[in-house]
């Protein structure tokens, strides 16, 4: 029989809650959102009704019911066995694996932004930068977990809440004081063309800005109270983030015409046009300062969870020796290491696409489409526990036997079907060069990452069991 080790539990709620934040309130993702406009409204309402409010209130019930470290592994493994367990731990590990060079593009173009606007088309710049943050983030975690939580809620509340508030400020004052408007409302402008898939592609990306809630059930097993604490602070996190992204979209998409929204150093260009028309211009390297903090918090925040969440399928022999390495502050050095590894190949993407935009929209893509099929897994797997697992202790559960389970889990399950699908469908306002490599390339990557999984487990020997 495995044995675990106890654990200390070392975040309080407090701390969870900045965490669960700076995993989901990415202040990165608003010139992604602004390109919607006005039907921004209608997306959010539709996302926060079938995916948000679902895999917040999903999360909330598998934790509380299964509150050990592990995360979404845990719980499919206790719905449809152990090979499954780790394909969905694997998707929500590997997704991470895309997106970090993607984020860290954003810290490059905002450092750029502040020391030499020039280099932000400098690929080689951007291509650096991601290397050395990461490179330098991976070590930070070495210190272990209670290290990195208190650095993720410093830089959640300097770097995101402090300038998130601020941008939607400087919109409201920006509208009030009768300043042009790139947008207007009308009652059309709320409704996409349904008509045009492409002119409303984006919607992908809003599933990417809301997705992470239950990351932080990697965390569980160092959280206090997780029953009584996660439940609150994953609501709170939700409503945080759900005002943030809508009003500060909005304000972006007030001040830069779409065409003209950079997906990578668009939040920046936002800030200058708005800092210096009310003479706020001294204030701007300040900003930068503050964003950059609030991207390296959120990459922190990321860096960790998921590799501890896949570590904890080692006592269950699905990981080899070699990456079963812990270092005196508990930490998985080797799976660490491996993930650096990787991304810095995944970052060569930013010198081979057409622009920036190009290569951060299909980084998000992958992304998003492997982190939904992980979301597949938990939404189904939630339905099955109701059935298999009834008796389990959930001090939150989604009201109602079954019927309730039923109703959240097939919206999250479709809407996150929906957001793959239309994944495959390029932006038309970016040049994806030849959309038979577009489409091949992420195709390419999609089945790559979902045989993986299945190989290792495959070839797994009883020697990799990991006994206390």
């Amino acid at each position: 029989m495995v044995s675990f080790s106890p654990q200390k539990r070392v975040i309080p709620v407090f701390v969870l809650a900045m965490l669960n934040i700076s995993i989901m309130a990415s202040l990165r993702n608003l010139p992604l959102v602004s390109e919607l406009g006005y039907t921004t409204l209608f997306f959010f309402a539709l996302v926060a009704i079938f995916f948000l409010i679902p895999s917040a209130l999903v999360s909330a019930e598998l934790a509380t019911g299964w509150p050990k470290s592990g995360g979404i592994y845990i719980w499919v493994r206790e719905a449809f066995g152990d090979r499954w367990g780790f394909f969905a731990v694997w998707m929500q590990w590997i997704h991470n694996v895309t997106w970090y060079p993607a984020i860290i593009s954003f810290i490059a173009t905002t450092i750029a932004y502040v020391i030499d606007p020039e280099l932000i088309k400098n690929k080689f710049f951007v291509f650096a930068i991601i290397l050395v943050i990461f490179w330098g983030m991976t070590l930070v975690n070495y210190l272990g977990i209670k290290t990195s939580g208190l650095i993720s809620t410093f830089g959640v509340i300097l770097g995101t809440l402090v300038p998130g508030i601020f941008v939607i400020l400087l919109g409201i004052t920006w509208v009030s004081n009768g300043k042009p408007l790139q947008i207007h409302f009308s009652p059309s402008a709320l409704l996409p063309d349904f008509s045009d898939l492409g002119s409303y592609v984006f919607l992908t990306g809003l599933f990417l800005a809301f997705a992470g809630l239950e990351v932080s059930a990697g965390y569980a097993g160092e959280v206090k109270d997780p029953r009584k604490n996660y439940p609150r602070a994953i609501i709170l996190a939700s409503v945080i983030t759900f005002v943030l992204f809508l009003l500060g979209s909005l304000a972006v998409a007030y001040v830069i015409p779409a065409k003209e929204i950079s997906l990578v150093s668009g939040l920046m260009e936002a800030f200058h046009i708005l800092l210096n028309r009310f003479h706020l211009g001294i204030l701007f390297p300040v900003v930068g300062i503050l964003l950059v903090l609030g991207a390296l918090a959120e990459v922190n925040a990321w860096i960790i969870g998921p590799i501890k969440a896949m570590y904890t399928t080692s006592h269950h022999g699905n990981l080899p020796p070699l990456f079963q390495k812990l270092n005196q502050n508990g930490v998985p050095t080797n799976l660490l290491l491996f993930q650096a590894i990787i991304v810095t190949f995944i970052a060569f993407l930013f010198l081979l696409m057409p622009t920036l935009s190009t290569s951060y929209w299909m980084l998000t893509a992958v992304s998003i489409q492997i982190y939904l099929i992980m979301y597949i897994f938990m939404f189904i797997a939630s339905i099955r526990l109701r059935y298999s697992k009834p008796h389990v202790p959930r001090p939150y559960r989604i009201p109602h036997p079954h019927k309730g389970i039923w109703i959240i889990a097939i919206f999250g399950l479709l809407a996150s079907i929906f957001a793959f699908c239309i994944g495959f469908v390029p932006p038309q306002q970016l040049k994806v060069g030849n959309l038979f490599v577009y489409e091949g390339i992420l195709i390419l990557i999609l089945l790559i990452n979902i045989a993986l999984p299945l190989i290792i487990y495959h070839f797994r020997k009883p020697s990799w069991i990991k006994r206390k």
